[in-house]
């Protein structure tokens, strides 16, 4: 991420995060509250230096249930302290004892019923609380910078995470559309990964003009804390004062079949951005795979972002995030911050 232009300007710090998994926590807010009865139990559980999957495992061994009977709202970082809601299928029955799950890489914090299984993406945003280590940089131009991102927002990039630990997801891509066969798991990753790919590529186009988080002609906005798109609407004073006042933001492609949404000079600007033999690639690779043309706002806002520094001279930041976003959009913005544990 660190080649993908910023909006505030040039690095201010260079820092070290996760050096333990305590430096980089995360809790989900919840979407709705439990219903207090039904056939499902409501878990939110913290976990330490296990992925999501992992603890599903374990939770279904503990209840004596397959897998499949467990729900989640979303993934977690193996290397982080997270809490999040899982749900487990229990028709009839009490869950066991919660003290049987409970060890220094799992324990559940709350459990009550519900009435149905947990979707994927029921859930209102996650809170971060992220501790960056052997900072360098001088203290008044970071918290300048942070202060910037707290005004401003920042450019809504998908992470590194997106791309895979290697960071080759998107040559892997290429190779399946050339014809390589994968499983079906790895072909959804895959297929993420070449629409994030295009979707950064216009983003940093938009950044590299000055124009991420402004209206162009021809855009297509989406409803804040929303999925709710329109547009292309009329450049006026309105749509300008909306997008200002942060009740609307910008959005950027996510490839798929079907005519760009946008028209005029946003339309140009994202067919340009997209262009050229490797592009083409993830494009026709993301129609035959059938995919429909989708939106996803340009500009990423960190609410409630607050900081302290440390005695050690660590700096702490706490912030909120809407799902399907990234703590390292926030952190590109700042500088170089090395990811110990990858």
């Amino acid at each position: 991420m660190t080649e993908l232009p910023r909006a505030h300007g040039e690095a201010v710090l260079s820092a070290r995060t996760r050096v333990t998994p305590e430096d980089f926590r995360v809790a989900e807010i919840d979407a709705f509250a439990a219903s207090g009865e039904g056939e499902h139990l409501l878990l939110t559980i913290e976990k330490r230096g296990l992925t999501t999957a992992e603890a599903v495992r374990r939770i279904a061994a503990w209840a004596g249930v397959a897998e499949s009977a467990i729900g989640h709202a979303g993934l977690k970082d193996r290397h982080a302290v997270t809490q999040q809601r899982l749900s487990v299928w229990l028709p009839g029955r009490e869950g066991p004892d919660p003290a049987m799950l409970d060890s220094e890489a799992l324990r559940i914090i709350e459990a009550h019923r519900h009435s149905r299984k947990l979707p994927r993406g029921a859930l209102a945003g996650n809170r971060f609380r992220l501790v960056l280590r052997e900072v360098v940089g001088d203290r008044a131009a970071i918290e300048q910078r942070l202060q910037a991102i707290a005004n401003h927002g920042v450019p809504n990039y998908f992470g590194e995470q997106r791309f895979g630990r290697f960071g080759d997801n998107v040559a892997q891509a290429q190779a399946m559309f050339a014809g390589r066969r994968v499983k079906r798991e790895e072909r959804s990753l895959l297929l993420s990964a070449a629409r994030s790919e295009l979707f950064n590529r216009v983003l940093a186009r938009r950044v590299g003009d000055g124009n991420w988080n402004a209206a162009l002609d021809g855009d297509v906005f989406m409803l804040a804390g929303s999925h709710s798109v329109f547009g292309p609407e009329p450049l006026d004073e309105d749509i300008r004062e909306r997008v200002a006042t942060f009740d609307i933001d910008p959005t950027g492609p996510m490839w798929g079949r079907g005519a760009l949404r946008t028209r005029d000079t946003a339309c140009a600007l994202e067919t340009e951005a997209v262009s050229g033999d490797d592009a083409q690639t993830l494009r026709d690779g993301l129609e035959r795979a059938g995919l429909k043309q989708e939106r996803r706002a340009l500009r990423l806002c960190a609410t409630h972002l607050q900081w302290q520094w440390l005695q050690d001279g660590a700096l702490e930041l706490a912030f909120e995030l809407p799902p399907g976003s990234y703590a390292t959009s926030v952190l590109v913005e700042l500088g170089e911050v090395i990811d110990a544990m990858r």
